[in-house]
């Protein structure tokens, strides 16, 4: 074996995972560490030392493009996977604008500025103009976790980022077809029948191949252990069937093959989803890594100035002018559209099919050489752009939190039901999640927003409203899960907002999750699932409000009730929000209300015909009585 191919495709690795890893730790766009690194190690290394410098051409030879080309099609599909219905109703005619005039728009008006600025023939600058309308999930879906904007303008922001990717691509090879490839007098035919059999053979492919997997994974045709390589095996074949039946239409197809797998109704494919979102890191570390190893210093020099103000004309010109014609007439507000007008980061599409034109291009056209030069550039200042400002300008506009109080609770078995509930009347946002469906049925049958799914599934982030939503309480009956929760939240939420209950007094031992993996305990040490389930079900516990003022402060409510009562969430009196931990660092004080859980207390007749109330006691209305027992989830 080659030991300088076998050190490179490590070095890829490497450098890819260890660029998400630092970019997660900084709390940075992974795209910008990952083009960094592929830079120092490509034509940074070329300069100082050749020996190390990783070169994807010498690498992969021949096979580069297409493996790039499979790797793309995957991550699209895996897009495709994320986009559901539902939104449709609500999103469906913005995004219908924005990837048909507003794709147009952004089309023509960055040709107009790749001509008069950069220099570039019209041919040319049209290519350019084509290649970077696309945007794309690798960039767009990590922004939105961050940023979790409100209302319906999450769910339009990533519809555009993933449908347009196919679109654009297929423009582009329409555009390459007509400017450059196709005979006198034949491009206008070329372009109608590319996109009649792009959206016929292309969409078609799609759809029966998605409804094969479903079709094979119900009726029990493959084995679980091989539903991911068939589903992978389904991608690449509807891929490459596709583009031979009309060119670059493949993207189109594995599209609509994730939107159709992930829509129908007859199959469970999770399992698939979970899979393909974990190949997908890879994939964009992978990727990434090699298209900005094969930059050269002599094309980046090339750029100048002028590729500089062509990228800063994309944000503030021509994205603001596409945004406003494709919104004009909609229910969206100012505050929506200007958001929107401020969201259109490049990714991995514009990247990879960038380079497959450069190729096509750079003998007949010596000036297409900069086309991938130009495109990193454009990915760089975007994200770089969109990254830093867009979870700001959100809260400046009111479409995110800047101090989010809600609770998302992790479980919804009966005493995460009825805490939820006494939270949600004392006007704290609250909503549950668990993977019992019955549990989530009695939920939303109180009224509580609840989601049925896996806590740790990447898709949750894309599809729960976080808006208003600061902590998590990880009150399931399993260590691991609860753990594995905070790990995943903390990034949403940071350390200090992720909460979980108190480790089995049976696992504190060698085999116990380890300490540094448990969020904030919740409660007191000794407060375990089991111990909560006892005061709950064996003790008729229930939850109440109480009222903290100046004569009944929270040193006489301890001493009224001793250890018989649990604090566990405080009401400030200004709306903020505080869990009360197994440290006891949150005190109520007067003008606050304290969540707790104790025993129920039954007035006197005679005090109940004289309507009498203590001070500091609270309602009957706001006591949850006692459920009956039943199934408890695991989140």
């Amino acid at each position: 074996m080659d030991e300088h191919v076998l050190v490179g495709l490590t070095a890829v690795v490497a450098l890819g995972v260890g660029a998400q890893w630092l970019a997660w730790r900084l709390r940075l766009p992974s795209i910008l560490l990952l083009l960094t690194f592929g830079f120092l190690a490509g034509p940074v290394a070329r300069s100082f030392w050749h020996e190390v410098a990783i070169s994807p051409d010498d690498l992969f030879g021949k096979l580069l493009l297409p493996v790039v080309s499979l790797s793309v099609a995957v991550i699209l599909y895996e897009g495709g996977l994320s986009l559901s219905l539902r939104d449709l109703p609500k999103v469906g005619g913005v995004v219908r604008n924005l990837v048909t005039v507003g794709m147009l728009v952004t089309w023509l008006l960055s040709a107009v500025a790749a001509h008069w600025v950069i220099g570039w023939d019209w041919n040319l600058s049209l290519l350019a103009g084509a290649l970077l309308v696309v945007s794309g999930p690798t960039v767009i879906l990590p922004l939105l976790r961050h940023v979790r904007p409100a209302g319906v303008i999450g769910p339009i922001i990533k519809w555009e980022g993933i449908v347009i990717d196919p679109i654009g691509a297929l423009l582009a090879v329409l555009v390459y077809e007509v400017a450059f490839a196709a005979a006198p007098g034949e491009g206008a035919s070329t372009a109608v029948m590319g996109v009649v059999r792009t959206v016929f053979l292309g969409g078609g492919i799609g759809v029966v191949a998605g409804l094969l997997l479903a079709l094979l994974v119900r009726k029990h045709g493959i084995p679980d252990f091989l539903h991911n390589a068939v589903s992978l095996m389904l991608v690449t074949a509807a891929y490459t069937g596709s583009n031979a039946l009309q060119g670059e239409s493949g993207l189109f197809a594995v599209t609509v093959m994730g939107f159709a797998l992930a829509n129908q109704r007859f199959a469970k494919v999770h399992h698939i989803i979970d899979f393909k979102e974990n190949l997908r890191v890879l994939l964009i570390s992978f990727l990434f890594i090699l298209l900005s190893a094969r930059l050269e210093f002599a094309d980046l020099r090339e750029l100048g100035l002028t590729s500089v103000l062509f990228v800063l004309l994309l944000i503030i010109v021509v994205r603001p002018i596409a945004t406003a014609v494709s919104t004009f007439g909609t229910k969206l507000t100012l505050p929506e559209r200007g958001f929107l007008a401020w969201m259109a980061p490049r990714g991995i599409v514009a990247a990879a099919v960038a380079s497959v034109f450069a190729l096509r291009l750079e003998e007949s056209v010596p000036e297409a050489r900069a086309l991938v030069p130009l495109t990193f550039l454009t990915i760089v200042m975007t994200v770089a752009i969109y990254g830093l400002t867009a979870a700001p300008l959100a809260r400046r506009l009111g479409l995110a939190d800047d101090s989010p109080q809600g609770l998302l609770i992790l479980g919804a078995h009966a005493w995460a039901r009825a805490l939820a509930e006494i939270l949600k009347r004392e006007n704290v946002q609250v909503a549950l999640v668990d993977r019992n469906r019955e549990n989530i049925k009695s939920a939303k049958m109180a009224g509580i927003t609840s989601y049925a799914d896996n806590v740790l599934a990447d898709h949750l982030l894309e599809e729960i409203d976080l808006r208003g939503i600061g902590r998590l309480l990880a009150l399931t009956p399993n260590d691991e899960v609860n753990a594995l929760a905070v790990q995943r939240f903390e990034r949403v939420f940071d350390r200090a907002g992720v909460y979980q209950l108190a480790p089995p007094t049976e696992r504190r031992g060698t085999k116990a999750v380890p300490r540094e993996m448990h969020g904030r305990l919740l409660f007191g040490r000794e407060l375990t699932y089991a111990a909560f389930n006892e005061r709950f079900f064996g003790r008729g516990h229930v939850f109440r409000a109480t009222s903290i003022t100046e004569t009944f402060s929270f040193d006489a409510f301890r001493e009224r009730y001793g250890d018989n009562v649990v604090p566990m969430v405080i009401r400030r009196a200004n709306g903020d929000v505080a869990v009360i931990t197994a440290q006891q660092d949150n005190k109520p004080r007067a003008g606050d209300t304290l969540i707790s859980l104790g025993p129920r207390e039954e007035k006197s007749v005679d005090d109940k015909k004289r309507g009498k109330k203590e001070d500091g006691e609270t309602d009957p209305g706001n006591a949850i009585p006692l459920p009956g027992r039943e199934g408890m989830g695991e989140g």
